[in-house]
Order: structure tokens, then sequence, then C-alpha cells
């Protein structure tokens, strides 16, 4: 420094060290950075749309009685995760670390998180930008459930068991995986956006939800076909294009990383719906859009964990194969067991998902990100078996909470409706409204409740 070489005196110099703003040459001072705080919270708002993507996506394929009910979980979920968040998830979920397991209470209503940038997570973005970005993961995650107990859940048993499950299954999960100083983290268990965290707590835990419940009325003797294939297919395009925020902004800057983690998102998710209906096509004769929709799905789900890892052409490879193990578990596994995981969350994201983790373990390579580590491919076989270890530490947990959670859940309300209630439809039987009101029957919708002729609507009102 030139101060140095004009010879002033050591105390004034160390004093003007002091001063804020100054600093040695060369020396770099984290601060905000506006390009980075633009995108991530774009992101976070094209990950929020996901959730309303995910209604549509289940909605059009529940049968019409059912399909408000249906995106009315992924709405309710949207409000009371956002709460739950903000009063003390994320404090659970990203504070200071407890024994490896959780976070500490230090940040309750979001107490200390701010506008200045948190270093132990996003040197270049508000606290509070990172804080609500992981808002919107933990909304999908819980809402993704849902896919395994449509149609049949009672409404207050839903709130309550989603509540819990967020808090004592999500936001550890969490911590041990992204949070500093969790034990997966530690580990050096890699997971980019999700796929531990996300689709297979979600997938496992939706799988324990829908044998505690059980079948659905009529299952494997009555066809229960999607009733509007199109809001099915929008559904997929929105969580397509949500993706991208999911995926890229995990990159928690924009950046290289987040081009590439965008590229190998759009490529995984293209390959696995050409494989999906290619699996489909040779099994039962014909392509669907059903199946085309799906393994889109099934592709973004595997790419999630590897996302910032690995190449195009290893996500092709990962794309490749989930399109076919989750059509499998899907038309073959779920058959032949005889669980009714209505909309197949366990076989699109809970095995999806664990692909995905495990391939991470294969196809990772430093190139790529320095910041994670080489997969078996790349003479790193250990990875893979660190990955392993987080997909059945996950497996483990989330199932066994899961079905504690319903089971306190079981002793305040009960978890299903009635038969009569099921047979009606949850629209009509749980919030007196109908998606598609008979016009020509004198029905009408007038404060949330339905009023007409149609013998059907008489039922429902002697019943509330």
């Amino acid at each position: 420094m030139k101060i140095l070489r004009k010879g002033l005196p050591f105390g004034i110099m160390m004093a003007l060290l002091l001063i804020p703003g100054l600093a040695w040459a060369g020396e770099e001072v984290p601060k905000i950075d506006t390009g980075d705080t633009a995108f991530i919270m774009i992101s976070a708002a094209l990950v929020m749309l996901m959730t309303p993507g995910l209604a549509l996506f289940y909605g059009g394929m529940v049968r019409k009685k059912n399909v408000l009910s249906t995106i009315m979980q992924s709405f309710i979920v949207l409000c009371l995760i956002s709460v739950q968040w903000v009063l003390f998830g994320y404090s659970l979920a990203f504070g200071p670390d407890q024994n490896h397991i959780v976070g500490a209470l230090s940040w309750l209503g979001l107490n200390g998180v701010g506008q200045e940038a948190n270093a132990d997570y996003a040197a270049t973005i508000p606290h509070l930008v990172f804080m609500v970005f992981q808002l919107m993961f933990a909304i999908i995650t819980a809402a993704l459930i849902t896919g395994s107990i449509a149609e049949r859940m009672k409404f207050p048993a839903f709130l309550l068991f989603i509540l819990l499950w967020s808090t004592f299954v999500y936001d550890p999960l969490a911590h041990w995986v992204w949070g500093v100083g969790g034990w997966l983290r530690e580990l050096g268990a890699l997971d980019f956006a999700g796929g531990t965290v996300v689709h297979i707590s979600s997938g496992v835990s939706g799988l324990v939800a829908a044998i505690v419940l059980g079948r659905r009325k009529g299952y494997g003797a009555e066809a229960m076909v999607p009733h509007q294939l199109p809001f099915t297919v929008l559904g997929a395009a929105l969580l397509w294009f949500g993706w991208f925020g999911f995926n890229a902004g995990s990159a928690l800057s924009a950046n290289g990383l987040a081009a590439s983690a965008f590229v190998v998102t759009n490529t995984s998710a293209a390959m696995a719906a050409l494989s999906w209906i290619l699996a489909e096509w040779l099994h039962h004769g014909r392509p669907t859009m059903l199946g085309a929709a799906s393994g889109a799905v099934a592709g973004l789900v595997a790419i999630t964990p590897a996302a910032g890892f690995v190449s195009p052409l290893s996500s092709l490879a990962i794309g490749l194969v989930a399109g076919v193990v989750c059509y499998l578990g899907v038309s073959v596994v779920k058959r032949k067991l005889g669980y009714d995981d209505s909309l197949d969350a366990f076989g699109v994201h809970g095995l999806g998902g664990i692909w995905g983790a495990l391939a991470t373990g294969v196809f990772a390579s430093k190139s790529i990100n320095e910041a994670g580590a080489d997969g078996l491919l790349f003479g790193n076989p250990a990875q893979l078996g660190i990955q392993a270890v987080g997909v059945l530490a996950t497996v483990a947990f989330a199932a066994t909470a899961t079905l504690v959670i319903l089971k306190i859940v079981g002793m305040v309300t009960k978890l299903r409706v009635t038969a009569d209630e099921e047979e009606i439809g949850l629209d009509l039987s749980l919030h007196g409204e109908d998606a598609y009101p008979d016009i020509m029957s004198g029905g009408s919708l007038m404060g949330g409740k339905m009023f007409g002729t149609a013998g059907v609507n008489s039922q429902v009102l002697a019943k509330q």
C-alpha cells in the first residue's frame, strides 16, 4: 500500500484500517449483487409457480368429482407453509446447527434474517431472498405428497398432517443436506436442488400415507381414468417451466453453473419423456400424452440432485433411465404390489429421486462444479456409497416419521372420508363446490354452497 511506502506511522495506519470500507489491496469484501438478487427472486417466483402447476397436473388426473379438492390441497399448502416457514420452519431448516440434526430456533419469525447477505449460504444476495427461495421448495415438497392420497383424505386431517410433516420431516432433512453443519452435508452427500430433500422424502411419505389410508373405493374394480388430460398437460408444462428456477436457481448466482444446470434440466426432461413413451409403446402397443407428460416430470425429478454436477451427455443418460424406471414403477410394480398411489407420487418422485441421487454419485464431475465431487465414472467410487447412505437415511427417516405423524393425526381426527363422502366426491361432500355444475339442472353456486334440484346436491346439504 502507498501509505506504507510513504512512512505513515503504524498506529495511524491501523486506525485507518478499522474504518468501514477500507481494506487491504486485493481483499474481496462480500456485497449484494443486483444481478444475482434479481435472478434468485425470479427463480423463487418460478418455483412458486410450480405448485399451481402441480395442482393442475394432479387435478386433471383425478375424477371430475374430486378436481377442486385436489387443486385446493396444493393451494392451501402454498398458504400454510408460507406461514410456517416464516414463523419457525426456516429457522429449523437453516438456522445455526444443533448437533448436525436441525437448526436452532434463533431465527424465529425471521429474527436476524434481513436485507444483508448471509455468507454461510449466499454471499451476494440478501438473506431474505435466500429464505424465500428455499420457502418455495418447502411448499412444493409438501404438495407433492397429495398425489398419493388424492380422493380420500379428510381436509382437517390433511391440514394437520402437512403442518406436522413439514416441521418434523422436511425441515430436519433440509438441514441434514443443505444446512451448515448438517450431517449429510458434512459427509459429502451431493444434492444440488432436492433429490433427497424434496423428491425421495415426498415420494416415500406419500406411499406410506397411501398404505395407511387404504385403497380408494372401487380401486381395481372400476375405471379411475383422468377426467381432464389437457389440465395435466398444462400442469406438466408449468412444472417444466418452473423447474428452470428450481435447478438453475440453486446455483444461487447468475453464472455459468446456473447455465449448465438449466441445460441439463431441459435435456433430462426431454430424454425421459421419449424413453417413457417408448417403454409404454413397447409394453402396451401405443404411446400416450399422459405418458409423455409423466415422463418429462420423471426426467425433471431425476436430474434435480445432479443438475449442478453433471454434463449434458450425462443428463441424457439420467433421463433415459428415469423414464424407463418410473414407467415400470407406475405400470408394473404398483400393479403387482397392489398399493393405491393415486397419482403416482411415489412411482415418479420417489423412484425418480432415488435414481437421480444415485446417478449423481455415478456421473458427477468436478469439471462441472469444483465445489462438488467426482463420481464413479470419474475415478471416485466412494461418492456413490455416500449417495446411497443419503438415500437410505432419507427413506428410513421419511417413512418412519410419516407413519408416526399419521398415527398421531388419527388420534385427533379421522384420516379418511366416509364411504358416502367418497362416493359423492370430495368437492361436494367436503367443500360444497362443483367444478362442473350442471346448469341445465338449475344448480348454482351461492356463498360457496351448492343449491339446486339435483338429487346429489340434496344429499350433500343433508349431510352438512
